[in-house]
């Protein structure tokens, strides 16, 4: 018996339920016919981020930033490439906290660039500060192997 994701598509939001084997990142959109796969982080508004965080099965790691925030505009190509090395296993996106300042407030955002990991609709973890690729990668897979084991037992 196969077993089956939920994926929302990066440009239309639709819910899509996906094979496992299929998460090679070659799955299209069943509403839209986009891959649902690009290796590039997805900007979401508020109720985009409310449908990816609530209906995909995948691990969803949040980049909140600012386009005046020098940091946060130094760490984008950094993001960028840590999303193209690890999607699909991982949705990677974006949140402007000047345009989703709801969202923004009701995390706590108070310094960013902030990343945060979600999974099953709930935060997971989360890291102030700018990274590069390399320690972003490290940071992700060692959180992902802690809450991974939390759920697994």
């Amino acid at each position: 018996m196969p077993t089956f994701f939920h994926v929302v598509c990066p440009g239309c939001h639709a819910v899509n339920r996906l094979p496992a084997d299929r998460l090679d990142g070659s799955g299209a959109c069943g509403k839209c016919h986009a891959n649902l796969f690009s290796g590039q982080p997805v900007d979401l508004d508020e109720s985009g981020f409310h449908k990816h965080i609530g209906r995909s099965d995948l691990p969803i790691v949040v980049d909140f930033w600012a386009p005046w925030c020098s940091p946060c505009r130094m760490m984008a190509p950094e993001f960028e490439e840590v999303a193209r090395r690890l999607e699909p296993r991982y949705r990677f996106v974006k949140i402007n906290t000047e345009e989703a300042r709801n969202l923004a407030s009701r995390f706590g955002i108070r310094s960013i660039p902030t990343l945060a990991i979600f999974h099953g609709g709930k935060e997971v973890v989360r890291q102030a500060g700018a990274m590069k690729a390399g320690d972003m990668i490290r940071w992700i897979e060692t959180n992902s192997r802690s809450w991974n084991e939390k759920t697994s037992s």
